[in-house]
């Protein structure tokens, strides 16, 4: 199977969203459905782990405070596991320090939960654009 490079109209960004809040994953993952992105939910960790090993994503969207592991750990996992995914982080209010250590471990950027439909999808778009880009590039060497 050849992996040709995808339009951002055919065919939908492959979301991976991680969190333990499930009501806010099921609302949440509705929405974003309506806007030509494919979402896979995981309740922890430890499931965004294994539907990262079964499939791949575009752009995933963790939480950084879970019950069952700490997002940054998390992070650590999914960098390692696929390098080229681009991750965005939610963080609750008073954790800009562990969203920072977060870029410094190689996540894209990071929201404030709670934000808005539109904010989140527009940092998903721009994610999906910066991982098109290092293909690209990476097409050229």
């Amino acid at each position: 199977m050849v992996n040709e490079p995808k339009s951002v109209t055919s065919e939908p960004i492959r979301l991976l969203l991680i969190d333990d809040e499930k009501d806010f994953v099921k609302i949440l993952s509705k929405r974003i459905r309506r806007r030509n992105i494919s979402v896979t939910e995981a309740f922890s960790g430890v499931e965004g782990i294994q539907a990262l090993r079964a499939e791949e994503f575009d752009v995933a969207v963790l939480d950084l405070k879970m019950e069952d592991m700490d997002g940054i750990e998390v992070l650590k996992m999914l960098k390692i596991m696929a390098p080229r995914l681009v991750v965005i982080m939610l963080t609750g209010h008073g954790s800009a320090e562990a969203a920072e250590q977060g870029i410094r471990l190689g996540a894209f950027d990071y929201l404030t939960k709670p934000c808005e439909l539109e904010e989140l999808l527009e940092k998903i778009r721009e994610a999906y654009a910066h991982r098109q880009q290092g293909e690209r590039g990476k097409d050229v060497l």
